[in-house]
């Protein structure tokens, strides 16, 4: 009876751990989750967005359509970008010319200039006709060129975006909202190339084929990235890295602008407020966010999902783990939280692709980033499993993890007669001695018996 009460705490041992493993994950926390109070601000749509993790610290009416004016450019050089090389010859045509007014660089028809040259251009001096003559020659004609522009929106997430025109001269059916443009704007922001030009204070445009005499110079309109309106420098930012102006009649005033410090990139999006609303709003978020904001490295402070120790398989050899966390996620949370105190989820993926899972996060009801689980590429040889080998049309071979239900059963039939085996053992062993004493018994019994048989047969030959 002992040892089957050891046999039944064994296995619910084993059930429970079993559990355990199914049930993985963070436990819930139950502290008070507190989430910073923004300012106030002015403008009636903003978002502000922490490009790392693409978490939102503050929106208000982000959904809310309202028209960009001139950060539309950011999606236009983000299509050129995607969609051309730098040192191509852009020819300006009669339609860049004659269909643009506002902002521009006083270019002729015909004249030329590279890909470089007029997206700096656009994005510094807000050149419209920059605008369409990119658009023309990426897209073959404007429209074309607009329609790549709303596909990529599409594909970005936007939702409540349609653009008419590469430039931002108001159109009734060209609009957007904050948390779109701040999604473009992450993405824009992602191209190397981009975060250089939007960074640049100041451009050089050597003579062309209109003007063989003069360099023509191009500066940066953000005033928090440099002085080109305010001589005193009353907007300047030092952590201000890049950004687009915008404005017209009908879309007022709109701003986005990204700024670096303490590790953490920022990017926010002002629209439809009274200058210089725009830049007093994005002064004091980026102030909120940096004092009140850190960014946690995720392969650096998870612990509940563990990849870096190494795996034992029985006495055959100790193996790296298969899979790792992103080398690169981060997630944003309060400075007055801890790591430990965003909630996770894992989310598993089998599609085959090198990205297993994803870990979510999230903490006082905001998703506070992600962390991808991927493979590391490691291969495993002579793994107990590994009986098969799968090979796609035009792909290397690679092992591949195959379990047979029939080897299961037979190994687990082995192991339920090894435990029968050890359990009549420890039978034997713990009644040996009762045993003995019946088989004693029962010999002691049949010699007396043998010997009353014998003394019987003995009297009856002496009755004869």
């Amino acid at each position: 009876m002992r040892f089957r009460n050891d046999l039944q705490k064994i296995a619910c041992l084993v059930l429970a751990i079993l559990f355990f493993i199914q049930a993985g994950g963070r436990q819930e926390v139950f502290a008070a989750e507190y989430w910073p109070e923004a300012p106030e601000t002015e403008s009636p749509a903003v978002v502000l967005m922490e490009l790392s993790t693409g978490t939102v610290l503050y929106e208000k009416n982000s959904t809310e359509a309202h028209y960009p004016a001139s950060i539309t450019k950011i999606l236009t050089a983000l299509v050129a970008l995607e969609n051309s090389d730098m040192n191509e010859v852009v020819t300006f045509s009669d339609r860049a010319i004659d269909e643009t007014h506002g902002s521009g660089i006083a270019r002729d028809y015909g004249e030329q200039m590279t890909m470089e040259q007029c997206l700096y251009a656009m994005m510094l001096e807000s050149a419209n006709e920059c605008a369409f003559a990119v658009a023309e020659h990426v897209g073959g004609t404007m429209e074309n060129f607009v329609d790549m522009m709303n596909a990529k929106a599409a594909e970005l997430g936007c939702e409540n975006t349609h653009f008419a025109n590469p430039h931002g001269l108001h159109d009734d059916n060209h609009y957007t909202c904050a948390r779109d443009m701040a999604l473009i704007a992450k993405a824009a922001y992602a191209n190397e190339t981009f975060r250089i030009i939007t960074g640049t204070k100041i451009y050089t445009i050597p003579p062309t084929n209109k003007h063989p005499n003069e360099d023509t110079i191009v500066r940066n309109h953000h005033d928090m990235l440099c002085t080109y309106h305010s001589a005193n420098a009353k907007y300047l930012y030092e952590y201000c890295v890049g950004g687009k102006t915008g404005y017209t009649d009908a879309a007022n005033s709109t701003l986005v602008t990204y700024a670096e410090k303490d590790g953490m990139t920022l990017v926010c999006v002002v629209m439809n407020v009274q200058s210089p609303g725009q830049f007093v709003d994005t002064l004091n978020l980026f102030h909120y966010a940096f004092d009140n904001f850190q960014v946690y490295h995720v392969a650096d402070n998870e612990t509940d999902y563990d990849t870096s120790r190494a795996v034992t398989v029985g006495a055959l050899n100790e193996y790296k783990a298969f899979v790792e966390l992103d080398g690169n996620a981060d997630i944003v949370l309060p400075k007055t939280a801890e790591f430990a105190d965003a909630v996770s989820e894992i989310a598993y993926r089998e599609d085959g692709g090198s990205v297993v899972g994803t870990i979510s996060y999230t903490y006082a009801n905001h998703e506070v980033g992600k962390a991808d689980i991927v493979r590391n590429g490691i291969e495993v040889e002579g793994f107990v499993f590994d009986n098969q080998k799968e090979k796609g049309a035009g792909e290397q071979e690679t092992a591949a993890i195959h379990i047979n239900p029939l080897l299961i059963f037979l190994g687990a039939l082995a192991i339920m007669s090894l435990l029968l085996l050890i359990y009549f053992a420890k039978q034997i062993v713990d009644n040996y001695y009762i045993i003995r004493h019946n088989m004693e018994v029962r010999r002691s019994k049949r010699e007396q018996f043998r010997a009353v048989r014998k003394h019987q047969r003995r009297r009856g030959r002496r009755r004869f």
